[in-house]
């Protein structure tokens, strides 16, 4: 091994997030790195003046992952419990020279805090749950600052709370929920509650750039990396987050080639630039989104297991809008309020128009909200906004397009004869676009129809073989 192959190992090893053990093909530990004291209850000089074996006699953990890796000759994944009490998954992979086993090396990571984040958010759930059967919720959560958020509701003054609880950790959150719902927003508070508040927010959508430059996006490059390279190169979306939070919104779009390096990225806490040999040490706060239901994507091989989980430690629903009702005129008053500065105005909502807003299902939640809002405002030739003064405005529950009425048909014929749910919503997915292919002139109307990005149209459309027909 290279001088420099010798330091490059050194400072993964000092450096790393995750606890690593170098351990001889006889058990005797050969290197850890420092913060694995810390866990395991001994010094790191301690632990390289004794083998596997002693340490799992002991109990200072068991059971050994490297042992196994030296028994079996396989890669192997445990749970094990330490000495010092510390719940941890470890991971080891066999290293050979010339067919011969000669080393392990082994990788821990603690997950004592964020299983107990994870029951406290489970004990929240059950505290809410408890509250709807009392029939409570105004008080729930009064007493906590929501900034720019409109939550008026006793579920989204929990959901906050639960925010604000894990604000000060580096737990990643998982944001979860329709689009439209307000997860960014959410990211944004949560954010603002955190120790790197005065860090950058990043946010990106991972469902906008495509894969072809994902990497140079979210990496960097250096300079002459390609043809067309910034001069200097040029530091990455990871890099600019440095010391902040990274928003990474629609991951579940993410295609698994970038899922493999995102996994990396958050296990070794580095990154190296597109072009570059050198690693960079990457430090911020990760938050996702995504409005698809990832543990099915799991399950159909569209999004790796092994990413999910580390995503997936503190996972947070928004509700749709239409459960949340009481939300609405707070919602409304804000953007509105919003409008009149924005344009010079003051404008206000006519009384009989709110029974219809807050009776309308709103399928696109607070987005599509705004968005009416805003071409209600626009469209308004007096200083009070009726629901009636705009096309395509909301007119009640009871009323469908005829888009929604076409999907409402097709979708209600049940299941054919050996046909499973998966199919039929494949099925109501292709006769819903289809639909609005006939009806829309760009993949961007059928993305604000659909409450989606316009991406995802584009991939939905090739997945089902559809194009619209421009020639109507």
């Amino acid at each position: 091994m290279s001088d420099l192959d010798s330091l490059t190992l050194r400072t993964i090893i000092e450096t790393a997030h995750d606890h690593f053990f170098v351990v001889e093909a006889d058990g005797r530990i050969r290197d850890v790195s420092p913060a694995a004291a810390a866990v395991y209850g001994m010094s790191r000089e301690a632990l390289c003046r004794t083998t596997v074996q002693a340490l799992e006699a002991e109990g200072v953990l068991r059971p050994s992952v490297s042992l196994e890796v030296m028994r079996t000759g396989e890669p192997a994944q445990v749970a094990q419990v330490t000495s010092t009490g510390r719940r941890v998954i470890a991971q080891a992979h066999p290293v050979f020279d010339a067919g011969k086993l000669v080393a392990v090396v082994s990788r821990s990571m603690d997950l004592t805090d964020l299983q107990l984040l994870q029951e406290e958010y489970a004990l929240l759930q059950r505290r809410f749950n408890e509250h709807l059967r009392r029939g409570g919720g105004e008080e729930a959560g009064s007493e906590i600052e929501l900034a720019d958020l409109e939550a008026r509701s006793g579920l989204m003054r929990e959901v906050a709370l639960l925010l604000k609880r894990v604000a000060p950790t580096d737990a990643t959150v998982l944001m979860l929920g329709e689009s439209g719902v307000g997860k960014t927003a959410f990211a944004r508070q949560l954010h603002r509650w955190s120790p790197r508040h005065k860090g950058p927010f990043v946010d990106v959508n991972c469902g906008a750039i495509p894969e072809s430059l994902f990497e140079s996006e979210m990496f960097g490059y250096r300079q002459g990396a390609f043809s067309g390279a910034a001069p200097g190169g040029k530091a990455g979306l990871m890099e600019q987050a440095e010391g902040g939070t990274l928003f990474l919104d629609e991951v579940g779009e993410l295609p698994l080639p970038m899922q493999a390096k995102l996994l990396k990225v958050i296990q070794d806490g580095c990154i190296t630039r597109l072009g570059d040999t050198r690693a960079r040490r990457v430090d911020f706060r990760l938050v996702v989104a995504t409005n698809q239901d990832l543990a099915r994507s799991v399950e159909a091989g569209r999004f790796r297991l092994d990413l999910y989980y580390r995503l997936n430690v503190i996972p947070v629903t928004l509700p749709p809008l239409r459960e949340r009702r009481e939300d609405i005129p707070g919602l409304v008053e804000r953007h509105l309020q919003r409008l009149n500065t924005r344009y010079g105005r003051d404008k206000i909502i006519a009384r009989d128009a709110w029974q219809t807003l807050m009776g309308w299902e709103w399928p696109g939640n607070v987005r599509e909200l705004e968005n009416w809002l805003e071409r209600a405002w626009l469209s308004a030739s007096e200083d009070v906004i009726r629901p009636r003064q705009v096309p395509g405005q909301p007119e009640g529950p009871e009323r469908a397009t005829t888009t929604t009425r076409e999907a409402a048909s097709s979708g209600c014929r049940g299941l054919a004869e050996g046909e499973t749910l998966q199919s039929a919503l494949a099925r109501t997915e292709r006769d819903i676009l289809a639909a609005l292919c006939r009806e829309a002139n760009s993949t961007y109307a059928i993305a604000e129809r659909l409450g989606i990005s316009q991406p995802s149209v584009v991939r939905k459309l090739r997945r089902h073989g559809l194009r619209i027909e421009r020639s109507r």
